[in-house]
């Protein structure tokens, strides 16, 4: 019986050429020691895909080859029975339509699911005295896994303020979690927190440079998949820092317009302390400064007001004596 074609699998080898292995080793005079295996190609499979069980070091005198499903005989756990000679394959009860048994004794299954896992026992029975051989194999399917999704449960992060868990959906069995920021592995930081399975990453004290991208990568012994990238909206407080100026430049890009006050004509008693409140009606966050302000005279200005009040005196004297020399000649 020929084996029917198959569609090729990535890292498959083709069933025809895996089948004609198969018949060689049927005809190859192994040592009296060699024991009867079975081995599943490819070792893990995938939902939907197909998977041989190759039966190793049989030898010529095979009569018929006998699958069950399970560790043992049992009736109702039949798959199918192939007599050797006359190439004659009869099903049984627990076969569908996905198994073939070949006349080298292997089983093959197409299109298999996670039902399939299990044990498979094959009995052999010898043509000189009729007595059997036994071996079990393990077919393991694994399912296809999906693109995972990111989700977070904090949309909008307050910078140094708020807390953010990461989780990587969907929750899926025998599955690995990976986590990734900026295209490379998550660092090593105290305000990094993995589950135990990784599934949730936590990131305390959010920071600016927090916000990613990030991805988590998916995996099982038979598949794997990549979620798209995820970046945090991460809230940026706005920072300050005074100087001797009164003109203070906004620091960030997400600060708000900043606000002045001008004192015209400052006076001496204009000095004392004065207070600037800043409050983010987004975060919350209010913040506030003082600042002391002494107005000093300088000394140009006190010998200003001197020669001012000299040249006062002077005009006023002069005005006097004018007024005298003037009711003096009538």
């Amino acid at each position: 019986m020929e084996p029917p074609s198959a569609p090729g699998h990535r890292g498959h080898v083709p069933w025809h050429r895996l089948l004609l292995a198969g018949s060689l080793l049927t005809f190859w005079n192994l040592p009296t020691t060699a024991q009867i295996t079975i081995e599943s190609v490819p070792f893990n499979a995938v939902e939907g895909t197909s998977v041989l069980l190759l039966v190793h070091n049989v030898t010529e005198n095979i009569l018929d080859y006998c699958w069950y499903k399970g560790e043992r005989v049992e009736t109702n756990q039949l798959i199918a029975s192939c007599r050797v000679d006359a190439q004659a394959n009869t099903p049984g009860p627990a076969q569908s339509s996905q198994e073939t048994i070949y006349p080298n004794g292997s089983l093959l299954f197409q299109k298999v699911a996670q039902s399939d896992t299990g044990n498979y026992y094959t009995l052999l029975a010898t043509k000189r005295d009729n007595q059997t051989e036994s071996v079990t194999g393990q077919l393991r399917v694994y399912p296809v896994l999906p693109r995972p999704v990111i989700t977070s449960n904090n949309p909008n992060l307050v910078e140094h303020k708020d807390t953010v868990v990461l989780t990587c959906e969907p929750e899926t069995q025998h599955t690995t979690y990976r986590w990734w920021i900026n295209n490379q592995s998550l660092p090593s930081s105290t305000r990094l927190d993995l589950s135990k399975d990784n599934r949730t990453l936590a990131l305390v004290s959010i920071k600016r440079n927090d916000a990613g991208p990030y991805e988590c990568e998916t995996q099982n012994p038979g598949s794997a998949a990549c979620s798209d990238p995820f970046t945090l909206n991460v809230i940026r407080t706005p920072t300050f820092s005074p100087s001797d100026s009164y003109d203070h430049p906004e620091a960030t890009s997400a600060s708000p317009r900043s606000h002045r006050t001008f004192i015209l004509n400052i006076a001496a008693n204009d000095s004392g302390f004065y207070s600037c409140l800043v409050h983010n009606s987004v975060t919350g966050l209010s913040n506030t400064t003082v600042k002391a302000i002494t107005v000093s005279v300088s000394a140009s200005y006190f010998i200003g007001i001197l020669i001012g009040i000299a040249l006062n005196l002077w005009i006023s004297l002069l005005s006097c004596h004018l007024n005298n020399i003037t009711s003096s000649h009538p």
